[in-house]
């Protein structure tokens, strides 16, 4: 049965031009990264033109140019069509020529992009010369359908103890992490990428990260980062940094899509970060709004849902008929004081599968990650956990839940009964036992271990003062005396009868030495 991207696809081969209709143009006007173009009167929607100082000649000359400058048509309009400029703005300048290519903007896309840096054009930025990717995709293209996809069954593994356990993400999944500025959005979703190193390398996701409107140094730290704890050798940076214009910061997600869905359409697993879509949304408003379209809410053009959900749509479990591969997108929102019911984030959280949401108050108080476990959820929920995971986090969620709704309580009491004592105590050791520092994920079989013992009583004889420490000191044992077990829970993905009863005596041997010394 033919798919609709298929059908799509050959329409646009068999497309033919109007009779009489201009295959070149000039420009009647530019300013501000848009030009204004005369002729041009069968171009496309999302096509791109070449422009061009030469007049004598052909297409293909002119795109051998060595720095060529690119537009994008995005209005159609009755005397005229309106491009933005995808860099190289200060070199259009009226009367210039402007060609149709015929073809949708694409990028160049391949297995040689691995571990480097390109911008939305696909053009490198490392300074390592060409990538050597010669496979063109278009950037924008519809996403697969309920019948080419799967049911979200396989869990893609952060690291982070806090999320595998309590908000779970799935292969195929589109979980938003959001949060105010410097609460620890992009750390989140670095260490999912790092945490990736731990998976069999046959197993392992393709990692695109894409940096929308951030300064450059943190990009480059960034990379430097990830090559430095060997996370390089299979992400893939897009860069549209603060500097660029905001044509580039629009299509940079749809590039980092594109990519991924190259890795995806092989059978692969794939993970893409748009960090992030609020910058995006604001670079998308301030071409809209040059390009003469009408403003909506907050100035923000009417299709601004329509930007993210077309976006975000393309993350995907494909059908085993489609190969099996799969795309996840963690998009990142930032949000003003804690306000997640603004325009933007109320738009991306209705279009993805649950959200992180990431606290300034709990990120002030020194809890790492600062996860909201009320606001933060799953929709996939435990369809994206190992039988393992399942088994040890069951409990977490309400004791946390029961942590917040007495701590509210304490401040209207004094004194405290035995047991509401007990409930806070309890709280306060699990919220230190799912706390973690930045760049330290842990592999899935020391999370479920570690948790276990959490939740089996094995920590409450420490302060929730010493948790920390204590948990330091138990992962060493672990490693150091139950590698047999931890290697068990890891092939298997579950903790069996046998393997939690071994489990069981050697964390009563780590308790008895640990309260002798």
């Amino acid at each position: 049965m033919e798919s609709i991207i298929e059908r799509i696809e050959k329409e646009i081969a068999a497309w033919e031009p109007t009779e009489g209709a201009q295959e070149v143009g000039t420009v009647r006007a530019t300013g501000d990264g848009v030009a204004e173009i005369d002729g041009l009167t069968n171009a496309m929607l999302g096509e791109m033109v070449l422009f061009d100082e030469t007049f004598d000649r052909s297409l293909e000359e002119a795109l051998k140019d060595p720095a060529p400058v690119y537009g994008l048509v995005l209005n159609l309009e009755e005397e005229a069509v309106r491009v933005v400029v995808l860099g190289g703005a200060e070199k259009v300048r009226e009367g210039m020529l402007v060609r149709r290519t015929k073809q949708q903007l694409s990028i160049p896309v391949g297995e040689s992009l691995l571990g480097r840096v390109v911008n939305p054009l696909g053009v490198p930025v490392d300074g390592k010369g060409p990538t050597g990717a010669k496979e063109l995709r278009p950037i924008e293209r519809p996403a697969y359908g309920v019948i080419e996809r799967a049911s979200v069954n396989t869990p893609l593994h952060t690291g982070i103890k806090a999320v595998d356990s309590m908000i779970p993400i799935g292969r195929g999944q589109r979980e938003l992490i959001i949060g105010d500025r410097g609460t620890g959005k992009t750390s989140v979703a670095i260490d999912a990428i790092l945490n990736q190193k731990s998976e069999p390398k046959e197993k392992r996701p393709i990692c695109i990260y894409v940096a929308i409107g951030q300064k450059e140094s943190k990009t480059a730290k960034l990379v430097a980062e990830l090559a430095e704890k060997g996370a390089l050798e299979y992400t893939i940076i897009v860069t549209a940094p603060a500097s660029v214009s905001a044509s580039l910061q629009f299509i940079a997600p749809f590039a980092g899509a594109a990519i991924g869905e190259f890795f995806m359409d092989q059978g692969k697993d794939a993970l893409v970060i748009y960090d992030d879509l609020s910058k995006q949304a604001t670079a998308y408003r301030q071409m809209s709004l040059l390009l003469r379209r009408p403003p909506g809410r907050e100035a923000y053009p009417g299709d601004i849902f329509y930007l993210h959900s077309r976006l975000l749509e393309r993350a995907a479990k494909l059908s085993d008929a489609k190969g099996g591969g799969s795309l996840t997108a963690l998009p990142i929102i930032e949000t003003q004081e804690g306000d997640v019911s603004a325009y933007i984030p109320t738009n991306v959280i209705s279009i993805t599968d649950g959200q992180i949401y990431l606290e300034a108050d709990l990120f002030n108080k020194g809890q790492r990650p600062a996860i909201n476990v009320g606001i933060s959820v799953s929709r996939v929920g435990s369809a994206a956990q190992t039988k393992a995971m399942k088994k040890v986090s069951g409990k977490i969620k309400l004791e946390l839940a029961q942590l917040r709704e007495l701590e509210a309580f304490m401040q209207f009491s004094s004194d405290l009964d035995p047991e509401t004592k007990k409930r806070i105590d309890t709280g306060r050791r699990m919220t230190a036992v799912l706390s973690q520092g930045r760049a330290e994920p842990l592999p899935f079989e020391m999370e479920a271990v570690v948790i276990f013992a959490a939740t089996n009583g094995y920590l409450d004889t420490f302060e929730p003062e010493q948790i920390p420490e204590v948990e330091a000191r138990l992962r060493e044992f672990l490693e150091r005396e139950a590698g047999g077990t931890l290697a068990a829970v890891k092939e298997s993905r579950e903790i069996r009868e046998e393997t939690e009863r071994t489990l069981r005596e050697k964390l009563d041997v780590f308790l008895s030495r640990t309260t002798e010394s």
